[in-house]
């Protein structure tokens, strides 16, 4: 994206921690300045209404007490708490426009594929570091 609040993009990961538990991470950013908009950790998990918390705090926190002018793109994976009926209304009211992408698409979450100067493949900083040691 050429510009920042055009697109976002949403998604969640865990890891253990030191006493056996797993912390779940939901967050938001932006596909231009990869900026993380807002997040919400828990050792319960996610659903739809925490990823509407954090679409919420996001358009606040970019937006103020107002709308965006224009709708913003909320680009996830196809994951319950995501494509839930109730996820999707949220959204368009607060005028994000939900976009899933496949699981196995190269633009995944707004990253796209990138092609180093020998023409290797990589989705990140860190698969280009380790193909480079190979």
């Amino acid at each position: 994206m050429a510009e920042s609040d055009m697109r976002w993009c949403s998604d969640g990961f865990e890891f253990g921690c030191d006493n056996g538990e797993k912390l779940r991470v939901t967050f938001a950013l932006d596909c231009c300045d990869r900026e993380a908009i807002d997040w919400a950790a828990s050792t319960v998990g996610y659903d739809s209404s925490t990823v509407q918390d954090v679409m919420l705090m996001s358009v606040e926190k970019r937006f103020g007490d107002r709308l965006p002018d224009t709708a913003v793109q909320w680009l996830t994976d196809n994951g319950s708490a995501y494509t839930a009926h109730e996820t999707q209304r949220f959204a368009r009211e607060l005028d994000l426009e939900p976009c899933t992408t496949a699981v196995s698409s190269p633009q995944r979450n707004g990253r796209t594929v990138r092609e180093d100067d020998e023409g290797r493949l990589y989705h990140s900083p860190r698969e280009y570091r380790r193909q480079r040691l190979r």
